[in-house]
């Protein structure tokens, strides 16, 4: 399985690289090649096409996008995004040339309300039946009218073992023997919601006592961060041993732990996060017919074991788990038993709340 990553592993490795070399970097979880929109329609499922795919960084199999426009006669042209915030702003500013995207679980319900993404047409798509029943109907789209699953996971801890011991909870993120020595997610709702469920409110407060206590929270753990970065940058650090416990996704949190036995990583008590990026197709899409085949594509059970037996993160797609690797499918935070799985949040859409949360955070930043 090793042999089949060592790209994966090195694109994190030289990703990571600044972060290693010093405290002082820009954040970038993603590769930003060539986003300009695409413009213009050239085909559609009948062959001859291109599909414009708009997608976090190396998150595709290698034999994703070749199976597909082999199997399709159509050629695939992949550009990059950052975060869940540059990819709505891409298309709020008109960049309409894309087919597929794939944001996360609040944005799709951003998304819907603001008109840029397309409802689906769930009769090209009948690989649906694939996806499991805990990924159907999710808050953010109750009816999947807009989307469908791509890959889930959660955000925990990634720990050296033997400087820390086992971590069950969020309070080791905040435990003082460990200071300049811990890392932190760049990022609004993910670092926000770690306060509020350390103290056991829901990842999607909106009351303005509990937001205000876990500002309180962040502003004391900040004295003891090594800094925020992205999940990408954190994994090295704590290769590296520069960082004791990195604040992580898990696809590449549990990576990492596969390739190092002295690191593991740990979704903490009381609560985390569990999260489910999603296909959509964008509003005047040029090719919706081609992004149907595509979405659909994916969702068969070989293309989706595939997928995930790459990234590490888990599958929405059921008839795919009988193909996973038994590596992946015997590591407990991969495949979560119900008790853990049942005390995981997903994030929503706090609406005007939002405001409160980009206030705090860049507060806390700058403090």
């Amino acid at each position: 399985m090793k042999g089949r990553r060592i790209s994966r592993r090195d694109f994190l490795k030289r990703l990571g690289a600044g972060a290693v070399a010093g405290s002082t970097l820009t954040v970038l979880s993603a590769c930003t090649v060539d986003t300009a929109p695409r413009q213009g329609g050239d085909g559609g499922s009948e062959g001859g096409g291109t599909l414009n795919l708009y997608n976090w960084s190396d998150y595709v199999a290698e034999t994703t996008i070749p199976g597909f426009e082999e199997e399709f006669g159509v050629r695939v042209v992949q550009d990059f995004y950052a975060s869940n915030e540059e990819l709505l702003a891409k298309l709020q500013a008109g960049g309409t040339g894309y087919d597929v995207i794939v944001p996360s679980d609040y944005m799709v319900e951003i998304m819907a309300k603001s008109g840029v993404i397309q409802e689906l047409d769930m009769a090209k798509i009948p690989n649906f039946e694939n996806v499991g029943e805990n990924f159907r109907g999710l808050p953010y789209d109750p009816e999947n009218r807009y989307s469908v699953p791509y890959q889930w996971g959660t955000t925990g801890i990634l720990y050296d073992r033997e400087e820390v011991g086992e971590v069950e909870s969020w309070d080791a993120m905040w435990d003082e023997r460990y200071a300049g020595r811990i890392a932190m997610i760049d990022d609004v709702r993910e670092t926000i919601g770690a306060a509020l469920m350390r103290l056991g409110y829901s990842i999607n407060s909106t009351d303005e006592g509990e937001l205000g206590e876990a500002r309180e929270l962040l502003l004391e753990q900040k004295p003891l961060l090594r800094g925020y970065f992205a999940s990408t940058e954190i994994v090295p650090l704590v290769e590296s041993g520069d960082v004791l416990l990195g604040h992580v996704f898990s696809g590449e949190g549990i990576l990492a732990t596969v390739e190092n036995e002295n690191l593991a990583y740990a979704i903490p008590k009381p609560a985390a996060t569990r999260w489910t990026d999603n296909m959509c197709i964008p509003a005047g899409a040029p090719n919706p017919d081609l992004a149907h085949e595509f979405i659909n594509y994916i969702l068969d059970a070989q293309v989706g074991a595939d997928l995930t037996n790459y990234t590490y993160y888990g599958t929405p797609n059921e008839a795919a788990l009988p193909l996973i690797d038994e590596e992946l499918t015997s590591i407990p935070e991969w495949n979560p038993p119900d008790e853990v799985f049942d005390r995981l949040q997903v994030i929503e859409d706090v609406g005007e709340a939002t405001r409160d949360y980009e206030r705090i955070f860049t507060e806390v930043k700058s403090a």
